[in-house]
């Protein structure tokens, strides 16, 4: 209706224009017939402008006040009556959750073809295979997936102090990011291969170039499992909280796991496989003297950042009773003050997802905004009822896609020639 009205206003307007335009190109004013249907159509125009500004003024109302009850009705989770659902969005995980268990024709789910989620008649029920998927997963909806993929520096190692890189479109192509190729021998690998001298007035210019490398990084699948009741599953106001903080946990752990012990073979590379990481041998097996420390320390690459120790909790013991060169006690025995959170000036991380006291790694020393995380797409979801099914239980599987590189391919040497790198870890005895 507000259309055909204002149409109609145009038309008169338009129409008034046109007697106007033909007194004025004529040089005259309006005739007595003129100026009566100037005058006519003046006042239907003005007649039709209050009523438009009438129906105008009622929907502008009624649109806020509908807002208003959709804002309401997705808070509480209500229906408005006599139409569909008003809440555009879940709740929480657990509402979320419980819809692609068991309303997956839900609306505000979002459907993807072929990113893993096993049909019926799959008996993939031991391995749950993602490659060879035929039906897909449900896209976690975003104000869920960065709580599950935004880890707090306690939760994850690497994730919260390596440099990010958003997924970008498409999600899951690979990128390949030039470096300097800073290898070779100092001071030329400083500035990748350019070389400097000082010439005579009107002394040829020596040509020099700089070498570039590169690093690729293309994002692989990895997905994990829960099973839980399908009792729990219904109730999802109580399940969000636990499901939500079992998800984000083991993400960071995979993660983690990844970043620091991948072998970069469907994988990301991990720092202990990367040609990148500098060993120091030990003095004595299975221990950490404070000489080891040191000499880890001397070759950190030092350009700002922040390095962070970390170390497996079973080396507490001998954190706790290091001694200096004088045989002193460096941390006092305190019950009450704690153990010390730093080491040589450095935070110190508990890890255990590093390899165990004594073996090779077991003490990083590391500077992770040298590492490259290159986010794909995901997080997913997807539920079956059948691996489970006696038991009334519900397999739930979560499956994102991620890779992993540090962006140096081998240590640097400084302009005076000593070795050293972001990534120092602590090796068996030589």
């Amino acid at each position: 209706m507000l259309k055909q009205l204002r149409e109609k206003r145009a038309k008169l307007v338009a129409q008034m224009r046109g007697i106007i335009e033909t007194a004025e190109a004529e040089d005259r004013d309006l005739t007595a017939e003129e100026q009566q249907s100037f005058d006519d159509m003046q006042a239907e125009s003005a007649a039709l402008e209050r009523r438009i500004g009438r129906i105008d003024g009622v929907e502008t109302v009624e649109n806020a006040l509908n807002q208003r009850v959709d804002a309401h009705s997705r808070r509480s989770g209500i229906e408005r009556a006599g139409g569909p659902e008003a809440s555009r969005e879940f709740e929480n995980m657990g509402q979320f959750l419980n819809a692609v268990r068991f309303n997956p024709n839900d609306q505000r789910l979002n459907f993807v073809e072929g990113v893993g989620a096993a049909g019926e008649g799959d008996d993939r029920r031991a391995e749950q295979r993602m490659d060879n998927d035929a039906q897909g997963g449900f896209m976690v909806p975003q104000q869920f997936s960065q709580t599950i993929m935004s880890v707090e520096p306690q939760d994850a190692l690497v994730r919260p102090r390596a440099n990010v890189i958003p997924a970008g479109s498409p999600p899951d192509a690979g990128i390949t990011m030039p470096t300097l190729d800073q290898s070779g021998a100092a001071p030329g690998n400083v500035f990748g291969g350019m070389t400097f001298d000082w010439i005579e007035e009107g002394g040829d210019k020596p040509e020099t170039d700089a070498s570039l490398g590169s690093v690729s990084l293309v994002p692989k699948e990895i997905a994990g499992f829960v099973t839980v009741t399908d009792k729990l599953l219904r109730n999802w106001a109580a399940s969000s909280t636990f499901l939500t903080n079992l998800m984000r946990g083991g993400v960071a752990a995979a993660e983690d796991f990844a970043f620091y012990r991948g072998d970069g073979v469907a994988k990301p590379l991990g720092i202990l496989n990367a040609p990148v990481t500098k060993f120091i041998h030990r003095a004595v097996a299975n221990q950490v003297a404070y000489e080891d420390l040191v000499a880890m320390a001397a070759v950190l690459l030092m350009r700002g950042g922040s390095p962070v120790w970390s170390a497996p909790q079973s080396a507490l013991p001998q954190f706790a009773t290091l001694k200096d060169p004088q045989g002193r006690y460096i941390w006092q025995a305190n019950a009450v003050g704690g153990f010390a959170g730093t080491l040589l000036g450095y935070p110190l991380r508990w890890n255990n997802r590093a390899p165990g006291l004594g073996l090779k790694g077991d003490i990083l020393l590391a500077d992770w905004s040298n590492y490259l995380i290159k986010d794909g797409s995901g997080p997913y979801v997807a539920a079956s009822e059948h691996v489970k099914f006696t038991q009334n239980k519900t397999v739930i599987k979560i499956f994102w896609n991620v890779d992993g590189a540090p962006w140096m391919n081998a240590p640097f040497k400084e302009e005076n020639g000593y070795e050293v790198s972001p990534f120092v870890a602590l090796d068996v005895p030589g």
